[in-house]
């Protein structure tokens, strides 16, 4: 009967018209189908005209939409049959204002309720709606807020800040960077040192072994064994570095480390420029403690030091050397000293024999710029 009640006759010059649509392609995806419609639904074909079920079934649409098409051509013409209907009421205004979206960044931002540690979209969502922003909203469309404007509270990282118009801060900074950009000096080498503590952890069960398509899976319970300190000296420039373990991180383990780098690693070298974090261990006083006056004070004559600045750790480049370190080899329960010597000696091994390097690029200069906060501000 739909067929009977509104047929589609096309003219010479319509044919033409809807067969350079179809060919082209360059309109939108909707009139293109219309197009087709109009062309397999035509009374005047030369090849018999075809039901409305076979017509679907030939574009594999629904046939109330070939019924939809026929009437809007036969009623309104070709021109309303391909085009969008018009809207006679403007759409309806969007729930989500900038001004909501401004609010809910704002709230986002500010301090967490009582007894909670962050916020959550869940708990958001319910605070917009409490303090009256908006009379509804679901945790989805605040998480399409956070997306938009690239919001991630569910993170947190942790950084050393340093304090600003800090003098002594300043002061240490350009001196290890202009330190960094010293040429290279085989007499006098720049050696980064820095220390790492490390838990010492034994599986409780076998873990079980992977397999296509099953990761490795290790028991969350675990047996302690203590810990230890990770101690690591690099030199950026000639990608070397040596990396021992030590039960603490006392004056005495400092003062030894600094004895085997000078007498057994650089035994030849008359000066050695070594940068590391301002602690209490890692000072001269140190190498009193731990020798004789005597070889204490020939150690010292040896060393030149230059100090990080406090809450300026990343200044130091063994900081990179031990994150890498932590990624290649540490990422996993190593039981015992003993091991993990020998697996952090055989990382050693291979990274100096492929000589790997740090590439030191801030300079004094751009500190000046980007770190102008750090500087106090004279007035003349």
């Amino acid at each position: 009967m739909r067929n009977r009640e509104y047929t589609v006759c096309l003219t010479a010059n319509q044919q033409n018209e809807l067969v350079e649509i179809c060919s082209k392609g360059k309109v939108a995806a909707r009139s293109l189908r219309r197009a087709q419609i109009l062309l397999w639904a035509d009374e005047n074909r030369l090849d018999g005209k075809l039901t409305d079920v076979e017509i679907a079934k030939q574009l594999h649409i629904h046939t109330n939409t070939v019924y939809l098409v026929r009437k809007s051509f036969a009623v309104n013409g070709m021109k309303a049959a391909l085009e969008r209907k018009k809207r006679l009421t403007p759409p309806n205004p969007p729930k989500v204002t900038g001004e909501l979206e401004a609010r809910i960044i704002a709230l986002s931002c500010s301090t967490p309720p009582v007894g909670r540690s962050r916020w959550t979209l869940r708990l958001l969502a319910d605070k917009t709606v409490e303090l009256g922003y908006i009379d509804s909203i679901s945790y989805d469309t605040v998480d399409r807020i956070y997306k938009k404007n690239e919001l991630k509270p569910h993170l947190r990282k942790c950084w050393c800040i340093p304090p600003k118009q800090n003098a002594a801060f300043v002061a240490a900074m350009e001196d290890v960077l202009e330190v960094y950009h010293l040429p290279y000096d085989r007499e006098c080498p720049v050696i980064c040192m820095d220390e790492k503590p490390f838990q010492l952890l034994d599986d409780r069960r076998n873990p079980i072994p992977m397999k296509p398509a099953k990761p490795l899976r290790e028991d969350s319970e675990y047996v302690r064994h203590g810990t230890c300190s990770i101690f690591i000296f690099t030199e950026p420039l000639a990608g070397w570095r040596h990396v021992s373990v030590r039960p603490r991180r006392t004056k005495i383990e400092w003062a030894e480390q600094v004895r085997e780098l000078l007498d057994v690693h650089y035994p030849s070298i008359p000066t050695l420029r070594l940068v590391m974090d301002n602690l209490n261990t890692h000072s001269i006083a140190s190498l009193y403690e731990a020798f004789e006056p005597e070889t204490a004070l020939r150690l010292a004559k040896r060393l030149e030091i230059h100090y990080t600045p406090k809450h300026g750790s990343w200044l130091n480049i063994a900081e990179i050397e031990l994150s890498v370190m932590t990624s290649q080899c540490l990422s996993r329960r190593i039981p015992s000293m003993e091991e993990l010597a020998s697996e952090l000696t055989e990382w050693e091994t291979t990274r100096n024999a492929v000589h790997k390097g740090v590439d030191w690029q801030f300079t004094t200069e751009d500190a000046r710029v980007k770190l102008k906060r750090l500087y106090p501000q004279f007035k003349d």
